[in-house]
């Protein structure tokens, strides 16, 4: 069984310090930030995966109730995306995750998002793919154009009913009128204390029951069958980039590391080192959306 985790601060600052050791010595080489040498590995590529993390969602200004600073009210997302917080507190949770959704009407996909949906449609044409594996749960993804995506962390725009069970898309505004106007970040801010009856139903014929947000909450398992997939991606793909990701939640982080160890190049771009850099054959250091675009942009080699 797989389980969503997440690693502590103290651990992964311990493994970047380790990182940064290993490449100051002779038995460990330093991954390359050689773009040149990377296109071409990147031109030879005729399946690519891309996984990316909060770090792409990050550069257009989604928070990620995470770190110093990084609060809904009082609470971290930790606090609240879990199945026991919102069988304590179903109308906390909804304030929390309407605001999320209300929030991300007014953020756009950054050259990071644009830059992978372009890449994926412009190979496509050559009869090569690229396939999206996210942690996100925004549909920035989906924005920018990118047509074959795994959400394996669910999606703020689905919701599941919990008595029926059935996943639908909703991208309703507000979700539910009892929760207009609610959701306020300011730690000052009362909690609405909505009746579990006007909080989002399902709309199934005869059900009625409560919904849920459809994303992975800390301490449950990820979809069997996204993750089969995933796993099917990954054993197939000839290239893999690693984009935005701490590589410290699980089973995420996994993943790269995994492509990495059947000898297939491993292309890291993040802002910083993370616990499994020195693993990669590229680490291409910075802002996602800098340094993304030039690295995806149709080589000479293709066919214009």
């Amino acid at each position: 069984m797989i389980v969503r985790q997440l690693s502590c601060r103290g651990l992964t600052s311990y493994l970047c310090a380790a990182v940064r050791l290993n490449w100051n010595s002779p038995e460990m080489a330093r991954p390359s930030s050689n773009l040149t040498k990377f296109r071409k590995e990147f031109a030879k590529a005729k399946h690519i995966a891309i996984i990316t993390g909060a770090g792409v969602s990050a550069e257009s200004g989604v928070p990620t109730f995470r770190g110093q600073g990084g609060y809904w009210r009082k609470w971290q997302a930790q606090d609240l995306a879990t199945p026991e917080a919102f069988s304590r507190d179903p109308s906390l949770v909804w304030e929390f995750y309407h605001y999320r959704r209300e929030v991300m009407r007014s953020k756009m996909p950054n050259p990071a998002h644009l830059a992978i949906a372009e890449c994926e449609s412009r190979l496509s044409q050559q009869g090569r793919s690229v396939v999206i594996i996210t942690q996100n749960i925004d549909e920035l993804h989906h924005r920018a154009g990118s047509k074959h995506v795994y959400e394996i962390h669910g999606s703020l725009f689905k919701t599941r009913c919990m008595s029926c069970g059935e996943v639908t898309a909703n991208h309703k505004s507000p979700i539910c009128p009892a929760l207009e106007g609610k959701g306020e970040p300011d730690p000052k801010a009362k909690d609405a204390r909505i009746p579990v009856e006007h909080l989002p139903r399902c709309e199934r014929r005869g059900c009625n029951g409560l919904l849920r947000p459809h994303v992975v909450w800390f301490g449950e398992t990820l979809d069997s069958d996204i993750l089969t997939a995933v796993e099917q991606e990954l054993e197939k793909c000839d290239l893999c980039l690693v984009v935005g990701t701490s590589s410290v939640v699980y089973p995420a982080a996994m993943f790269a590391p995994q492509v990495a160890g059947r000898g297939v190049p491993v292309a890291e771009f993040n802002m910083e080192c993370t616990p499994a850099t020195e693993r990669f054959k590229y680490h291409f250091e910075g802002p996602c959306g800098t340094t993304l675009p030039p690295a995806l942009e149709q080589h000479e080699s293709e066919a214009i």
